[in-house]
C-alpha cells in the first residue's frame, strides 16, 4: 500500500473529499470514523447504526434516523468496512486508525460525544420502558449492551457539564433502569459469589464508583437515603468496586466519608484491601492501610489473606507494603494450609518468594493440608527458579513427600519439567527411587505422562532402578505400555536392566496391557522382539490375543496374527478363546479376523460348553450371530453342558431378533435338559 508518508496523505485527501459531501453525508461519515477509532471494542454493524441515530439530548429514539449500512460504507468512501465473521465495523488498514488517533483535531472532544451519545440511548423513552431484569439481547436495543458497559470509560476522559447531567439523570434512579442489570452482569467475576436470582441491587454510587466518576458520586453522595456500604447482590459495596477497578480518587473520596466501613468484605469474603493487593494497586492498598478500621491480615472466605493475594498475583510492592506491618502473619494458613510462600511458589513469583525467605517467621518447608511444601508446589508447576531458590533454603527437605508420598521429584517427572527433574536429580539429598504410597517412583510417573525427556534424565542416573514395580507390580514399561507412549517404551524395553516381558501382580505383561488398549504402535514395537512371549498368559489364562480380542482393538489384533508364533485359539482359565471373547463384547470385525483363521475353531466351547455362538446370542449381538451363522462349521445347535442353545439363550435373554435369525437356519426348537 506504499510507505507511510504515501498513505498519510491518501487518507488526508480522502478525508478532504468526505467533508465535502452534502446532505449531511459528511457528518455522518466523520461520525462514523470516530466511534471505530475510539470505541472501547468493535462495534457490530446494529450496534454502530443505533449510535448513528441516537439524537443528543432528545428522549425519543427516531427509527427513522437508523442509516442504512450501504449508506454508511459509501459516505466513508473506502476507509470503512465490515467484518463479515464478527459482524464489526473495521477500518480497512490499521495504519489508518494510527492516522486518526494522531490527528486528534479531527475528532474534538470524542469521548465526551461518545458519552453523551450512550447516556441518550440509556435515558430515552425507550430504554426506560424495559423491565429493570430484562436481557439487553433481545430487547431490540442492540446499542444497550455497549452504552451500559462503556458511557462511563467515556464520561471519565472527557466529563463535560451536560454530560454530568445525562449521568446523574440516569444514576439517580438507576437501581431500576435495565442498564444496571446490564452493567452488573458484564463486570462480575466468575469467583463473585452472587445472590442467586435475586435483584442486582446495582445503585447509582456503586456505577458511578466503578467508573470512578467523583463529580457524580459527590452529587450522589450528597442525596437523602444514599446508603455508602451496601453491598449488591454479590455482596460488593462502592468502595469495592472503586478499588477493583483502580479509581484511586473515587477511593479518597469515599474513605473521607464517616459513614464508611473500609473493610466490609463482599459474599467471597474479600475486603477492599484484598481486592487492591489481588490487582496490585499501591497507592490503593497504601489508602487503606492507613486506615484505623482496616484488617490488613483478614482472610476471605477460603482462608486467604491480602498477603496470600499479591504474593500470588507476584505484586512485589504490595507484598513489601503488608509485610513492613506489625500486625500481617506472613505464615498465616488458608482453609488448605496454603501460606502466601506456597502461592507464589504455585504461581512461579520467584522475586516474592526472594522476599518472603528474607523475612522472619516464614516456615519454608511447610506442607499444607494434602502435605505439598512450596518446593513440592514449585516442582509440580515447573518453575525452576524457584525451586532453585527452596532447595538451596536451610530447613528445605527436597525430597519431602505429600499425604500421597509423592515427592517434588515425582511431581515434576509427572508434569514433564525436564530442568526441575535434572535440577534435582543434582542433589545428594534427593532419592531418585522413591516410591510413594502406591509404589510409584518417579520413573514411573514419568512413564505414566509420557515424558521422554524426563525419562532420559532419569535413566541417565546409574542409581536409577530402570524395572521397579510398583504396589500392584506394573513397572515404568508397563505404565508407558498401557498409555501408548511409544518412545518411552522403546527407552525403556531397550535398557539393558529392564525386562520387556515382565508381568504384573495379576500377571498382566507389557504386551498385554498395550493390546488390551489398542496402542497399535507399541505392539508392534513389543512383538519386534525377541525377548517377548507374544501368547504369555496372565493369572487368569488371558493372552495378549484375548485382551486386545476382549476391547475389540481390531488393529492390535491383525499386528498378533501376523505373528506365525501366536496361538490364535489359545483358551484362557474358564475355556474362553479370543473368538469367544470377541463374541461376548460383539466386536464384529474382529470375530471376522478370528473365525477367519486357519487355526481357530469358531465353534470351540469355554469349560462350561458355551460356544461362541451361545455368547453372541446371550448377549443379543445380532451381527456377530449372522456372520457365525454364515460358517459351514458351526453347530446351530451346539447344546452347552446343561443342555441350553443358542436359541435357548436368545430367548431367555428376549433377544427377539436374535431369535428370527436362528430360526432361519436348521434349528431345533427344543428346549434344554433339566
Amino acid at each position: 500500500m506504499g510507505d507511510g508518508l504515501g498513505l498519510g496523505g491518501a487518507y488526508e485527501a480522502t478525508l478532504e473529499q468526505i467533508r465535502s459531501q452534502e446532505g449531511g453525508k459528511a457528518k455522518l461519515a466523520m461520525t462514523t470514523l470516530m466511534w471505530i477509532c475510539h470505541s472501547e471494542r468493535p462495534l457490530r454493524v446494529d450496534e454502530l447504526r443505533h449510535a448513528l441515530a441516537v439524537e443528543v439530548g432528545n428522549a425519543y429514539f427516531n427509527l427513522d434516523n437508523l442509516p442504512a449500512t450501504e449508506t454508511l460504507l459509501a459516505c466513508c468512501q473506502g476507509l470503512v468496512a465490515i467484518d463479515k465473521e464478527a459482524t464489526t465495523f473495521r477500518l480497512a488498514h490499521h495504519t489508518l486508525r494510527e492516522y486518526l488517533s494522531t490527528h486528534r483535531n479531527l475528532f474534538p472532544r470524542a469521548h465526551s460525544m461518545m458519552a453523551d451519545t450512550c447516556l441518550t440511548y440509556l435515558n430515552s423513552d425507550w430504554g426506560r420502558a424495559l423491565p429493570a431484569r430484562s436481557q439487553p439481547e433481545f430487547s431490540g436495543m442492540p446499542f444497550l449492551k455497549y452504552s451500559s458497559r462503556y458511557w462511563g470509560t467515556h464520561a471519565k476522559r472527557d466529563l463535560s457539564d451536560h454530560t454530568k447531567l445525562f449521568a446523574l439523570e440516569l444514576l439517580e434512579n438507576y437501581e431500576s433502569h435495565v442498564a444496571a442489570n446490564s452493567l452488573f452482569e458484564q463486570i462480575l467475576d466468575l469467583d463473585d459469589s452472587r445472590e442467586g436470582n435475586a435483584p442486582s441491587l446495582f445503585s447509582g454510587l456503586h456505577c458511578a464508583s466503578f467508573f470512578g466518576i467523583v463529580d457524580a458520586m459527590t452529587s450522589l453522595l450528597a442525596m437523602r437515603g444514599c446508603d455508602i456500604n451496601r453491598g449488591d447482590s454479590a455482596g460488593i459495596t462502592p468502595l469495592t468496586w472503586a478499588v477493583r477497578n483502580g479509581q484511586e480518587e473515587a477511593v479518597e473520596l469515599l474513605l473521607r466519608q464517616e459513614a464508611v466501613d473500609p473493610d466490609k468484605p463482599d459474599n467471597t469474603g474479600r475486603t477492599p484491601l484484598s481486592w487492591a493487593a489481588i490487582c496490585g494497586y499501591d497507592i490503593v492498598v497504601k489508602l487503606l492501610l492507613d486506615q484505623r478500621d482496616v484488617s490488613p491480615d483478614r482472610p476471605d472466605c477460603r482462608g486467604i489473606t491480602p498477603l496470600s493475594k499479591a504474593a500470588a498475583s507476584g505484586h512485589e510492592s504490595v507484598v513489601e507494603q503488608l509485610l513492613n506491618r506489625q500486625d500481617v502473619n506472613p505464615g498465616t494458613l488458608d482453609n488448605e494450609g496454603k501460606t502466601p510462600l506456597s502461592w507464589a511458589a504455585i504461581k512461579g513469583r520467584d522475586s516474592v518468594v526472594k522476599q518472603l525467605l528474607g523475612r522472619q517467621g516464614i516456615s519454608p518447608d511447610r506442607p499444607d493440608n494434602e502435605g505439598r511444601t512450596p518446593l513440592s508446589w514449585a516442582a509440580i508447576c515447573g518453575h525452576e527458579l524457584v525451586v532453585e531458590l527452596l532447595s538451596g533454603q536451610q530447613g528445605v527437605d527436597p525430597d519431602k513427600p505429600d499425604c500421597r508420598g509423592i515427592t517434588p521429584l515425582s511431581k515434576a517427572a509427572a508434569g514433564g519439567h525436564e530442568s526441575v527433574v535434572k535440577q534435582l536429580l543434582g542433589r545428594q539429598d534427593v532419592n531418585p527411587n522413591k516410591p510413594d504410597n502406591e509404589g510409584k517412583t518417579p520413573l514411573s510417573w514419568a512413564a505414566v505422562k509420557g515424558h521422554d525427556s524426563a525419562v532420559k534424565e532419569l535413566l541417565d542416573r546409574k542409581d536409577v532402578h530402570p524395572d521397579k514395580p510398583d504396589n500392584q507390580g506394573r513397572t515404568p514399561l508397563s505404565w508407558a505400555a498401557i498409555s501408548g507412549h511409544g518412545l518411552v517404551v522403546k527407552l525403556l524395553s531397550d535398557h539393558q536392566d529392564v525386562n520387556p516381558d515382565r508381568p504384573d501382580c495379576r500377571g498382566i505383561t507389557p504386551l498385554s496391557k498395550a493390546a488390551a488398549g489398542g496402542r497399535e504402535s507399541v505392539v508392534k514395537q513389543l512383538l519386534g522382539r525377541q525377548d517377548i512371549n507374544p501368547n504369555k498368559p496372565d493369572n487368569e489364562g488371558k493372552t495378549p490375543l484375548s485382551w486386545a480380542a476382549v476391547k475389540g482393538h481390531d488393529s492390535a489384533v491383525k499386528e498378533l496374527l501376523d505373528r506365525k508364533d501366536v496361538h490364535p485359539d489359545k483358551p484362557d482359565n474358564q475355556g474362553r478363546t479370543p473368538l469367544s471373547w470377541a463374541a461376548i463384547s460383539g466386536h464384529e470385525l474382529v470375530v471376522k479376523l478370528l473365525s477367519d483363521h486357519q487355526d481357530v475353531n469358531p465353534d470351540r466351547p469355554d469349560c462350561r460348553g458355551i460356544t461362541p455362538l451361545s455368547k453372541a446370542a446371550a448377549g443379543g449381538r445380532e451381527s456377530v450371530v449372522k456372520q457365525l451363522l454364515g460358517r459351514q462349521d458351526v453347530n446351530p445347535n451346539k447344546p452347552d453342558n446343561e443342555g441350553k442353545t443358542p436359541l435357548w439363550w436368545a430367548a431367555i435373554k428376549g433377544h427377539d431378533s436374535v431369535k428370527e435369525l436362528l430360526g432361519r437356519r436348521d434349528v431345533s426348537p427344543d428346549k434344554p435338559r433339566n
